[in-house]
């Protein structure tokens, strides 16, 4: 059986506490991903940082 590649990731936001929660390959991908997203508590298209999952 393969091994699971894709791990589980947090996105916060760096305006407000929103967050999302996706998913990454860590072989291709090996840095911290920053994407914009909206922000539907602040209302604006906001920098989401990755950090863990809380559980």
């Amino acid at each position: 059986m393969a091994k699971k590649g894709r791990i589980t990731v947090e996105l916060r936001s760096t305006v407000s506490k929103h967050w999302y929660t996706t998913t990454k390959n860590p072989k291709t991908m090996t840095t911290k991903m920053k994407i914009k997203k909206f922000d539907p508590i602040a209302r604006v298209h906001a920098l989401y940082e990755e950090g863990k999952v809380r559980k």
